[in-house]
């Protein structure tokens, strides 16, 4: 009858935990919440850090812009809940708006400008980024007209003119830290810098932070390039939090370029750094670099994406995995000014190509079988984290 008794007690406590993860996996009628929930520590508000000593942010840069979004055909209206007014913000993988010079240039992706113009790349998508409220992308390439080339395997530039391709789809800000931001020297980089800010994009990234007020809340965006130095990028990480902070940021996303290509799975430099984000005061966490899609995990409340792969990417003319992902994300904030307590995510299988069999440099959401499949592997990157 005691056997009988813990037989019972045993099947019920893993018939819980089955029926709890699977909840968590599937509460979202649009996609599957993919997350895991860690339950390392409990959650800290963005006013307390998880350091006590005073963080000096004199290295860091903060530029403050409104996002006129009103303006933006199909933009909609700020929302609200009941706990308070709802802003949507769209993250996607690496954008590559050009070419490298060794590539063939007839199936490049400045050859498709060349035949379709700026409006075809992101045609596919586009409503939905005119449906959201503040849509960023990884800018990982250049806008220049710069010819010393950088000694690497690969080097991207594009034209200033290709800003069109982000404006005229509703992209609003864009994170410039990558390890292809130099590609022609410095004055690349302040090229591109110059040439997104004058389209009216957001630049943000290394020790420059931007506080956007989209809607009257304000947006704090950082860029942190982990893959020179680590683990001792942390202070970085502390520095521009707290300066977002003190700019008044009252939702802070923070974007990541780190990892190593082709990788699924995060390594233990990601998740330190990203659980060092959320514990300073970060609402979302972003990454960049594997080229792949990466798990997303839940920790103290707040949302990691490892990695979102590539999205419009002129880097390779046929990349063997071609998946990626418009991660989503709708925050309220409660009548103290603060983030509230939300679960609203929306994961948005896409492919880099309207194509199975080339790059044609033009996302697509997928359909049916196909989104399911992307949802799954997603799933199954995000287990154990």
């Amino acid at each position: 009858m005691l056997l009988g008794g813990m037989l019972c007690t045993v099947c019920l406590i893993l018939f819980g935990t089955i029926y709890g993860i699977s909840h968590l996996l599937h509460k979202h009628t649009d996609t599957k919440e993919v997350a895991k929930t860690s339950q390392k520590q409990t959650a800290k508000s963005k006013d307390t850090s998880s350091s006590k000593e005073k963080i000096d942010t004199s290295a860091v840069k903060t530029q403050e812009l409104v996002i006129n979004t009103d303006n933006n055909s199909g933009k909609k209206k700020k929302g609200s809940s009941s706990k308070g007014p709802t802003i949507t913000i769209s993250s996607m993988g690496d954008c590559t708006l050009g070419t490298d010079e060794g590539f063939d240039q007839s199936t490049s992706f400045n050859a498709y400008y060349n035949e379709y113009g700026a409006d075809y790349f992101l045609k596919n998508v586009r409503s939905i980024l005119e449906a959201d409220d503040l849509s960023v992308v990884n800018f990982e390439g250049t806008l220049t007209e710069e010819t010393s080339r950088a000694d690497k395997t690969f080097a991207f530039k594009g034209p200033a003119k290709y800003t069109d391709i982000l404006t005229g789809s509703s992209v609003e800000a864009a994170n410039i830290a990558n390890n292809h931001s130099k590609d022609y020297g410095t004055k690349s980089q302040e090229d591109t810098i110059e040439n997104l800010s004058n389209a009216g994009i957001a630049t943000f990234g290394y020790e420059n932070v931007v506080v956007v007020d989209v809607k009257g809340i304000k947006v704090g965006l950082t860029g942190i390039y982990e893959l020179a130095e680590h683990e001792q990028k942390a202070t970085q990480v502390k520095e521009n939090i707290q300066a977002l902070k003190d700019a008044g940021a009252q939702i802070i996303i923070v974007n990541f370029h780190w990892g190593i290509e082709k990788e699924y799975t995060p390594n233990a430099t990601q998740k330190k750094l990203a659980h060092l984000a959320i514990d300073e005061g970060a609402d979302l966490v972003i990454g960049h670099h594997p080229h792949v899609l990466e798990g997303i995990e839940k920790y103290n409340g707040k949302y990691i994406a490892y990695s979102l792969g590539n999205f419009c990417f002129g880097g390779n003319k046929n990349p063997s995995d071609k998946d990626t992902i418009i991660f989503q994300q709708t925050f309220t904030i409660d009548t103290d000014g603060k983030v509230a307590d939300d679960d609203n995510i929306n994961i948005i299988p896409c492919s880099l190509s309207s194509s199975s069999n080339k790059n044609d440099y033009c996302p697509t959401p997928l359909e049916g079988d196909e989104a399911e499949r992307v949802r799954q592997k997603i799933e199954k990157y995000s287990e154990g984290l």
